[in-house]
């Protein structure tokens, strides 16, 4: 069955266990076993009903009143096993506990007229069999093929497709709903995930874009990564006496062993900590001793240095240091496109410095937990957390086809990483158009691009300064203006990659290419694998 096979152990599991333990008293001739496996089997069958019963009662009685929906998520699922309900009814918990208004419901009972009042939808789905839907999305197909084209274009959605990869047609019905949305002019929030048999690390870049959903609520992780230890060895600030926030070069590597291989396109996953005098402050609140020795993961360590990676929330019953420990999740991850290849000999990475209003803080803003721990409060030779995670959607093509570059600010990072690769390669057909705010301050790595150009890796380099000049400009606004010459890369076969920020940047991008190419034409180059995206 081409679906995750991971299934939750339930109450309605209970139910059949007991319902086939009543069959199998019933098949002994003792006349006392049998009467009791009859009762099993009606308790067993009868409990089975009522509790799916229940669960769908949970799913769908709550369902918004008609002047809420458009403030509402949307959460659909078309689930086999179960596993994508499941996944639905944990995003709905994830998302309501951020403040986020949310209604679960089984894509089956709903129809396009349903889906078109709300804003924001997010779709949970398997596929089974060799490319199939699942039964449960048998309803809505029906409905939505009886209601024909409809305007979606208000609509965003973010679509999280289930899947085994050893079947030929992986994640099949994912990218056929996708493909059914794009026509209807919805708009992606962001780019489809795949999941290959309920893989962590997609499941946690779901999570990730969950958190972004609700403003960068905190949200532990479903399942923690497992992360290696890497050293920070270098940090270069790249914008000084910029306007907007601190952009910085980092560099890692390993702190035992070779450097891992990755691609272009592969993301790291970073676990973040406090702030030392966060720590301070929590470990005053708590009135305990941040000396404390607490075991974590069979290491002793300090309280304060495993308070660090802790989400900081009430814990009501914790009586001592380990309890409090115990009781505590991890932080959850931050991602970061890789900005380097191995050749290179470390990892790097662009982070730009993320700030929050916060009238407890000293100025009245915050940094944010990742990008405050990598630029700031981690010093050049720290242990930093880290796992990399492979992209395979965002990789570099393998052929030689003209690639088209589009990016801004930190998405730099990605394209940066697509260069390497690409140079490595003698590919020199490569377009970079890349946005930022004002030329004096804020060109990126100005002398490798500039080198690129010199030495026919980069045939086309559009810079774009949204304020530098009279009117503001932005990346959508370059690819727009240059419409003929897009057309005629595109007819020569070219991919076309975005990296960088999904509000803004990347709809804008989007919404200038529906325009060049067209709503079908542009989804078709999605589902071929020319157009692709890694926005945040």
């Amino acid at each position: 069955m081409n679906t995750a096979r991971i299934k939750p152990f339930g109450l309605d599991y209970f139910w059949l266990v007991l319902a086939l333990a009543g069959l199998a008293c019933c098949a002994n001739h003792a006349s006392r076993i049998c009467a009791l496996g009859v009762v099993l089997l009606y308790l067993g069958f009868s409990g089975w009903i009522l509790t799916r019963h229940a669960r769908q009662q949970r799913t769908t009685h709550l369902a918004p009143a008609a002047d809420a929906i458009a403030d509402t998520t949307l959460i659909a699922w078309a689930s086999q096993t179960g596993f994508a309900e499941q996944l639905a009814q944990q995003s709905a918990a994830a998302l309501s506990a951020a403040g986020v208004a949310c209604y679960s419901a089984s894509l089956g009972t709903l129809d396009l007229s349903t889906l078109s009042r709300y804003r924001q939808v997010l779709f949970i789905v398997s596929t089974t069999g060799e490319g199939d839907p699942p039964d449960a999305a048998a309803g809505f197909i029906g409905k939505a093929a009886r209601q024909g084209k409809a305007d979606l274009s208000h609509l965003g959605y973010g679509l999280l497709a289930l899947g085994d990869h050893t079947y030929r047609h992986f994640c099949a019905f994912g990218h056929e709903l996708a493909a059914w949305l794009d026509r209807h002019n919805a708009q992606p929030l962001f780019d489809l995930i795949e999941v290959d048999n309920g893989d962590a690390g997609a499941l946690r870049h779901w999570q990730q874009q969950l958190s972004t959903l609700a403003g960068g609520a905190q949200m532990a992780d479903w399942v923690p990564p497992q992360y290696a230890t890497w050293t920070l060895q270098q940090r270069q600030l790249l914008n000084a006496g910029s306007a907007g926030d601190p952009v910085y070069l980092l560099g890692l590597t390993p702190a035992q062993g070779a450097l891992p291989e990755w691609q272009a396109g592969d993301i790291v996953e970073v676990g973040p900590r406090h702030a030392p005098d966060a720590v301070t402050q929590w470990l005053h609140e708590l009135n305990l001793d941040g000396g404390t020795p607490v075991v974590v993961e069979g290491a002793t360590l300090p309280l304060a240095e495993a308070l660090a990676n802790r989400n900081k929330i009430a814990v009501p019953d914790a009586r001592s240091a380990q309890a409090l420990i115990d009781a505590l999740p991890q932080l959850a991850h931050r991602e970061y496109s890789i900005a380097s290849l191995p050749s290179d000999r470390q990892l790097e990475l662009l982070v730009r410095q993320t700030r929050y209003a916060d009238p407890a803080a000293a100025n009245g803003m915050r940094l944010g937990l990742g990008s405050g721990w990598l630029t700031e409060y981690a010093a050049p030779g720290a242990s930093i957390a880290l796992r990399i995670r492979p992209n395979s959607a965002f990789h570099t093509p393998t052929d030689e086809r003209p690639l088209i570059l589009i990016g801004n600010g930190t998405g730099l990072a990605g394209l940066r990483a697509h260069l390497k690769t690409r140079a490595a390669r003698g590919h020199g057909r490569n377009w970079l158009i890349f946005g930022e705010r004002n030329a004096a301050h804020d060109a990126l790595l100005i002398n490798e691009l500039i080198a690129w150009q010199g030495n026919d890796v980069l045939e086309r380099l559009d810079w774009v300064w949204s304020r530098d000049g009279s009117d503001i400009r932005y990346v959508q606004d370059q690819v727009a203006a240059a419409a003929t010459e897009m057309v005629r890369w595109i007819n020569a076969g070219a991919a076309i990659y975005v990296c960088g920020s999904l509000q803004g940047m990347a709809s804008g991008v989007h919404h200038a290419l529906t325009n060049i190419v067209g709503t079908d034409a542009l989804a078709q180059m999605s589902e071929d694998g020319r157009y692709r995206r890694d926005v945040y």
